[in-house]
């Protein structure tokens, strides 16, 4: 069988199982936000935390919940991590320096899981297990609840209202409440399925264990070390809740992680089912599928295209050593190949996971240049557990305002108008993370210091920089591994963009949610454009490329544009 047919296979063997897992996975999401039934083990964790579960909350209150419990969660993995010298159980390794303590616990509980450190050379398995994991599953469910809230605002008053307290629905602006969402995503969603995703990894060869440091072996006059720990748990969470931490350096290249083929196609569909469910629920949950398909439909134009472009630049770079390899193989492992490590490539960065089954360093120019491209469209094809959606829908919003624009209407989406307040806080979303971007990157290259982390000149090296902010602001987290990410400038600038990145944004959608939860629906006329239709799927397409490309065009000229023309 020829590499590029394994790669097609594979790619509709993806599909099938994305599909059968579409409808079943979605309806549930939609039941389990929509329920009023609170579980015992949920109820002990509301007493726990001192929250009413039934008590609705507007945005800022709900915005309040979002930046507290994360800004706890930044203060007790930082903590956790400069202590880690007197705890049980860290394998030796000593307390983490503060500016990677704040890097780590930035980007842990800001999704990203940006590592400027080796995990099996400075981790130990309490900091593994009790803080980067459990980051694992609330950051996502974060994510998660901030997209549900935003779904409320769309839906809100036809259904919902306040459904946990048995009030008619009213133009309130009430969104849910979050410490219900945090709970119920993280319990009913994310814990049972990451179990059965632990056990499949297991069957496929991960470890799973709380071993120590031990020598396997001499090599070359010295011992080559391993130590284990609870990793297939860990991989399936961090794919799962689109984090992409991985226990080791190399990620979910080690064999520990990602030990075959079967286990590589298995934590793709990990990523990408519960960012393509979600579609389902939010159909599910403003009263029309049809809504739902047509924001799945634009998702899956753009990740097909993608990996599709990916697979040919990788297959087709010419040369008598690629001939010989069948491809572009610097940097990618034999057990997965070109067409698995493309798959994986794609599905990583235009999801916010980050993880890496190959050194996207070492990828033609052309193919570093789409794994950036996938998170500077904002990763919504299908993105994060959560931002994915709320990316795409507000993206759904500016190809309204810009269809009633050519029209001369005034914009409407799912019976709610898009106003001047509306169009604003859109358009401050799409803007923040750019902006992040390319002043970090600017100010990188115009200081003396940190281009000297830099392991190559020109148009690559100018890549690198580009997209290590790239991927920390888009709270992606994956990097090109030429760059020395561990220094004072880079630890904290990026520490800082991944957390503006995420919570920023945020701001902006519970800010519009709220707004279009106290609007009265507007009802459909003749004159009403059909968002369920295939003309706005291609509408919300271009929209996205577009406004991605008038933004970032003049960077990726200069980085992986420039390169991929020279090679």
């Amino acid at each position: 069988m020829s590499p590029v047919l394994a790669g097609v296979l594979q790619v509709l063997a993806l599909l099938v199982a994305l599909g059968l897992a579409y409808r079943p996975l979605g309806d549930y999401m939609a039941h389990v936000y929509s329920s009023d039934k609170h579980l015992r083990v949920e109820k002990w964790m509301y007493k726990a935390v001192g929250a009413d579960p039934n008590t609705q909350m507007r945005w800022p209150a709900y915005l309040r919940g979002v930046l507290a419990f994360s800004a706890v969660s930044v203060l007790f993995l930082y903590l956790l991590q400069r202590l880690q010298g007197a705890l049980p159980g860290s394998l030796g390794f000593a307390s983490i320096d503060p500016d990677q303590a704040f890097n780590t616990a930035a980007s842990f509980v800001a999704n990203t899981n940006w590592q400027s450190y080796s995990g099996e050379q400075a981790m130990g398995h309490v900091v593994q297990t009790g803080g980067l994991a459990v980051q694992n599953f609330v950051s996502a469910a974060v994510g998660m609840a901030v997209a549900v809230a935003l779904v409320r605002g769309f839906a809100h008053p036809r259904l919902l209202g306040s459904a946990r307290t048995g009030e008619t629905p009213s133009r309130t602006g009430e969104l849910g409440n979050f410490w219900s969402d945090l709970v119920r995503g993280t319990v009913r969603i994310l814990l049972p399925i990451a179990v059965v995703g632990a056990l499949v990894l297991v069957a496929c060869g991960a470890i799973q264990n709380f071993a120590g440091i031990h020598e396997v072996g001499q090599f070359m006059g010295g011992s080559q070390q391993w130590n284990g720990g609870a990793v297939a748990s860990q991989e399936a969470i961090k794919e799962l809740g689109t984090n992409g931490g991985g226990y080791f350096n190399a990620n979910s290249a080690h064999p520990f992680e990602n030990p075959n083929g079967l286990s590589n196609l298995f934590e793709i569909f990990l990523i990408l089912v519960i960012p393509f469910a979600l579609t389902r629920t939010f159909g599910r949950m403003v009263g029309s599928l049809k809504q739902g398909y047509a924001i799945l439909a634009a998702m899956g134009v753009i990740w097909l295209g993608f990996t599709t472009l990916m697979m040919w630049t990788e297959f087709a770079h010419h040369g008598p050593a690629f001939e010989v390899a069948g491809g572009a193989m610097e940097g990618k492992e034999t057990r997965f190949g070109i067409a698995g490590s493309s798959i994986f490539a794609v599905a990583t960065t235009l999801t916010s996971t980050g993880a890496v089954n190959s050194f996207h360093d070492s990828y033609t120019g052309f193919g570093g240049g789409i794994t950036m491209l996938g998170m500077q469209l904002g990763e919504i094809a299908p993105g994060g557990v959560g931002s994915g959606l709320y990316g795409m829908l507000i993206m759904a919003m500016i190809a309204v305002f810009i269809a009633g624009l050519m029209v001369g209407r005034t914009p409407e989406y799912l019976g709610k108008k898009i106003g001047t307040r509306e169009i604003k806080l859109a358009a401050c979303y799409i803007l923040i993370t750019p902006a992040l971007v390319l002043c970090f990157t600017a100010a990188a290259m115009a200081l003396p210091t940190p281009p000297h982390s830099m392991t190559n000149t020109g148009a690559h090296g100018f890549s690198e920089i580009l997209y290590a902010y790239t991927s920390g602001a888009n709270n992606n987290g994956s990097a090109f591994a030429g760059l020395n990410a561990d220094t004072q400038w880079f630890n904290t600038t990026i520490g800082l963009a991944m957390l503006l990145g995420r919570f920023l944004p945020m701001v902006f959608v519970l800010a519009l949610a709220g707004s279009l939860a106290g609007q009265k629906p507007v009802p459909a006329t003749v004159g009403t454009l059909g968002t369920h239709k295939p003309l706005f799927s291609g509408l919300l397409v271009g929209t996205v490329l577009i406004i991605t490309g008038l933004t970032y065009f003049p960077a990726l000229a200069l980085g992986p544009l420039a390169e991929g023309l020279a090679s």
